[in-house]
Parts: C-alpha cells; structure tokens; sequence
C-alpha cells in the first residue's frame, strides 16, 4: 500500500496534465482554424478541472497503477480526459484542418515529454535529498506517460488522432470508406489492449522515441 500512495503521488500532475493537456491543444488549433465550440464551452483552459474525466482520468491510470505495484509488472499507463468538443464542419477547410486539429494533443505530449526530460537532466546536478528524488520521479514518470498518450494516440484509429490524420491525409474516398471504422475504434482498441498486442506495438515505438530524448539532453 505504501508503495502504491507514493507511486501515487509521484504520478499524479504528470498523469492529469498530460491528458487534460492534450485535450484544450485540440481546442485551441480547433479555434484557431475557424471552430469556436470549444472556446466557448470554456474548455480551452489550463485549468485541470474543466477536463478531467472521473474514470478516464483518475480511475483507469490509477487502477493499472494499483495493479502494476501489486503484481509487481510495469503496465503501460493511459488515460483519457473529457473530449474537447470539435465541430469539423465550422473549420476553414474541414479536411486539411481535421489534420492540424488532431495533431495538436499529441504535439502537447511531445512537448511535456521534451519538458520532462529538461527536468530530469536538471536533476543530475541537483543534490540528493527528497525533494530532488521527488522532482526525479515526477520526471521519469512526465516522460512516460506523454510518450505512451502520443503514440497511443498516433495509431491509425480512428477516432483516435492518428485515425484523424489518415482520413485527413486520404483521397476523398478512401478518406470516406476509413473513417467509416470510427464506430469500431476503440472495440479495435480494447482487443489490442487484452491480447497484449497494443503493448508489442508500443514498445518499439517507445524504445526510439527515449533513445530520441536522450539525445536531445545528452544522457
């Protein structure tokens, strides 16, 4: 139990601000692009509690959290926030902002997976007490959740953000004919997850983009 409050406590602001986060960067570029729906249902805010999801959000990470430090494995950590409402139709040009709209949330995650690591190698220089390993953690665990939210999220899935930008990327009909899978993306998701196939996807994925980090801060 012990080892679960303070993975808790370690996790917890990276977790929330990864995903709510990655949610108002869909509202802003949203905005930005010629749709107001978000702006003016005051979710464009950095504010953790216009988009936190009770069970996306608190109830999902810290279960695999829970479940993680129980079994002594190592789950990959996700979560989702409440989705920024998007009207793809009041865009400027539906289908080539579809892409920038999408792109936005994991762009965030890429940016406080950038963040996190520029606090992790600050650390190195910092000397040993509780507040330098908290900050470590707070790090590692930064880094860990954005990298697994922007490639989770990458995936060419629709709804997810991948699956946004290959119907943004298609020709018209194919783009028609694949966003018709939308219904079936996360039932896809969910079969990925408990086959153990979404982890053997990840993983690859993840070891590039940490070795892509570490040589951005020299580690």
């Amino acid at each position: 139990m012990d080892a679960f409050i303070q993975a808790l406590a370690v996790y917890a602001i990276p977790v929330i601000f990864a995903i709510t986060l990655h949610e108002a960067a869909h509202g802003y570029v949203a905005r930005h692009f010629g749709d107001p729906t978000a702006y003016l249902a005051g979710r464009i805010s950095l504010n953790p509690l216009r988009h936190v999801d009770p069970v996306g959000t608190l109830l999902v990470p810290g279960m695999i959290l829970a479940l993680s430090k129980l079994l002594g494995g190592s789950g990959i950590l996700f979560g989702w926030a409440k989705p920024v409402p998007v009207n793809f139709g009041r865009l400027r040009n539906p289908k080539r902002d579809m892409l920038w709209v999408a792109a936005a949330g994991p762009g965030a995650n890429l940016l406080m997976a950038i963040g996190w690591t520029a606090l992790l190698r600050a650390t190195a220089n910092m000397e040993l007490s509780s507040f330098s390993a908290f900050l470590k953690g707070n790090a590692g665990a930064g880094i860990e959740i954005n990298a697994v939210l922007m490639l989770l999220n990458l995936l060419p899935i629709p709804p997810l953000d991948g699956g946004r930008i290959a119907v943004s990327l298609l020709p018209h009909r194919l783009a028609w004919g694949f966003s018709r899978l939308e219904p079936y993306g996360f039932p896809i998701l969910l079969l990925l997850l408990v086959s153990g196939m979404l982890g053997r996807i990840l993983e690859p994925l993840l070891i590039v983009f940490f070795r892509f980090l570490n040589s951005l801060f020299f580690f």
